[in-house]
């Protein structure tokens, strides 16, 4: 068997060497018998959080799970209950050089959380977790990924929704409505009937990120789109949102984020957009929140964000707005 290489364009000096281990025995790290579920710190951490976030962390885990084990472990089978100062003191150094800032801190911070579910779970001792977890965030800015839409854009992916005439059409124009209010895209298929407030095109978001409940409005115009398809779906309780088939039939049964997104992508193709993504609607509406002078207090309670710092690096304004704030002072 073969020793864990890691890519040699990057130099990661000694903290390596903390990580590489022989794979023709089993790793130190490695659990030596299964825990229960109710048990394992790991299972028990992404057991808490949303479904969606729980998919990102669980992803996030095993890379780290396996840079820890040296290609061995993955999150299930690592004993996180081992590791120590020094180990997650390699996995920052390792990341600091792999990884953008923001990701990285989101690998650590995924760590962090399945230790401290150690610490409660008894895994752990006092000291041990606290030296653990000790290490520091890495500082630095990320580039800004994704980009803003224009609003002729929007008008144009909605107007070729609608002039497909068909049922999967109406209800993305509809689903377009909701991602134009702030919503993410596992947000969106989670919408159930009830949700909505056809007075005031309200819609209450249910445990979006981190389970948090709150309140978005659909933009003008935004009703009217989800009146066209609630004409085809029914005025029924349960999702908001139901699968069509290509033939026109309405399949009473939730459609998923995954396909939310590919139909975007398929709607952007025919209606000649360069590239987007699904959480480019939600860039694009805090920003242009931010834009039409909406204190960022606000803009954060419609984002469902808990850290004021998150909304305001959504901000996509750029130097014009930094230009009109200096023409205002004067000698």
């Amino acid at each position: 068997m073969g020793r864990f290489e890691y890519p040699q364009s990057h130099s990661l000096s000694g903290s390596m060497s903390l990580l590489v281990e022989s794979v023709e025995h089993p790793h130190p790290l490695a659990l030596v018998e299964p825990l229960p579920l109710t048990r394992h710190p790991a299972a028990v951490y992404l057991s808490q959080i949303s479904s969606s976030s729980s998919r990102t962390m669980g992803h996030n885990l095993n890379w780290c799970a396996r840079i820890l084990s040296a290609g061995q472990c993955d999150r299930l089978t690592l004993d996180w209950a081992k590791l120590r100062y020094e180990h997650t003191a390699a996995l920052r150094s390792i990341l600091l050089e792999t990884h953008p800032p923001s990701t990285g801190n989101l690998k650590l911070t995924a760590v962090k959380q399945v230790l401290k579910a150690a610490r409660k779970l008894r895994l752990m001792d006092a000291d041990d977790y606290e030296d653990a977890v000790s290490v520091d965030r890495i500082h630095g800015d990320s580039p800004l990924r994704g980009r803003l839409l224009k609003p002729e854009e929007i008008q144009a992916l909605v107007k070729v929704c609608i002039e497909s005439e068909t049922a999967i059409g109406t209800r993305d124009a509809s689903a377009i409505a909701c991602f134009c209010a702030g919503l993410r895209r596992s947000e969106v298929a989670a919408l159930d009937y009830s949700d909505c407030d056809f007075t005031t095109g309200g819609i209450f978001v249910r445990e979006g990120k981190g389970k948090k409940h709150r309140q978005a409005y659909l933009v003008p115009g935004g009703l009217e789109l989800l009146q066209n398809w609630l004409n085809l779906r029914g005025r029924r309780a349960g999702a908001l949102f139901y699968e069509c088939k290509w033939w026109g039939e309405i399949v009473p049964e939730r459609i998923t984020s995954e396909a939310i997104a590919l139909r975007l992508q398929e709607w952007g193709k025919v209606a000649g957009l360069e590239s987007f993504s699904a959480h480019d609607f939600r860039r694009t509406f805090i920003s242009n929140l931010l834009d039409k002078g909406v204190d960022i207090a606000t803009v954060q309670q419609l984002a469902g964000h808990s850290n004021i710092e998150t909304t305001a690096r959504y901000d996509r304004r750029g130097e014009e707005r930094k230009w009109a704030a200096v023409q205002k002072l004067g000698f």
